[in-house]
């Protein structure tokens, strides 16, 4: 997949499947998947280093995560967030960040907002990097939001959305993903919008779904958002594995004589 074939899913109304990866061995697994996007979402800083929020990650993590990933495909479509602030300083610095996350082996970068960042996105842009863009629940801007709560609930709300919208489109953004956004206000930003959309939290009438690996997979029990479907009870699977291989240890089993290396 290239960043052409987004606007040709769109038009041809097939959907967009999109999902987190941060590992070279994940990433080789999803390779032999119909999965059609790498997101490789500052969502690490918190699945993978246990951090309340994305807002710890920076330039630095991000390029390893993206780098161990592109080492693990060749054939999907890389997405490497920006970091908080990482955006948002001069101009050069901007450009430095990109530039490390497109080196890194990013096919294209995902920004948070669209207020402040227009002009940003667009000269990004003209310098030959794809944008997506972000609108909704922004985790990067919780602490200006209050916290993780779905955005865009009543007519005002809505009204800044839906033009929040088209500013990502008119700024050169190629797609646009919204998180926890009523699913009537995502269908219609959807409809009026000449690029597609990636929902996560936003209902089914968007052009394509986003989900983070270990929420799918339930490996994380104590982490339950209404728009997560688990598809695996991960947790439970691996701990059955771990233990069996305890047992296996403590018992003498393991390892066996077909197991271990003759003299």
């Amino acid at each position: 997949m290239n960043v052409l074939d987004f606007q040709a899913c769109k038009e041809r109304h097939e959907k967009i499947v999109m999902l987190t990866c941060y590992d070279y061995t994940s990433a080789c697994i999803v390779q032999d998947s119909d999965v059609d996007v790498i997101l490789v979402g500052d969502s690490a800083a918190m699945v993978m280093h246990g951090f309340a929020t994305t807002i710890p990650a920076d330039i630095e993590m991000m390029c390893r995560h993206i780098e161990s990933v592109s080492r693990g495909t060749s054939n999907k479509f890389i997405v490497g967030d920006m970091p908080f602030l990482s955006f948002r300083q001069s101009r050069t610095d901007n450009m430095r960040a990109v530039a490390s996350v497109m080196k890194a082996g990013a096919h294209a970068v995902k920004l948070e907002g669209i207020e402040g960042n227009a002009e940003t996105i667009a000269h990004i842009v003209k310098s030959g990097v794809p944008v997506m863009g972000h609108l909704g629940l922004t985790p990067q801007s919780v602490n200006q939001l209050g916290g993780f709560k779905v955005q865009g609930r009543g007519e005002k709300a809505a009204d800044m959305l839906r033009n929040e919208a088209l500013a990502c489109e008119q700024a050169g953004c190629f797609a646009l993903v919204l998180e926890c956004v009523p699913k009537d206000l995502a269908a219609e930003i959807t409809q009026s919008l000449t690029i597609p959309t990636i929902g996560i939290g936003a209902g089914a009438h968007t052009d394509g779904q986003v989900l983070v690996m270990q929420d799918l997979l339930g490996l994380s029990s104590d982490f339950k958002p209404k728009f997560v479907r688990k598809y695996l009870d991960g947790k439970r699977l691996w701990q059955d594995a771990f233990n069996a291989y305890a047992s296996d240890v403590k018992s003498g089993q393991f390892p066996a004589a077909d197991e271990s290396y003759k003299q």
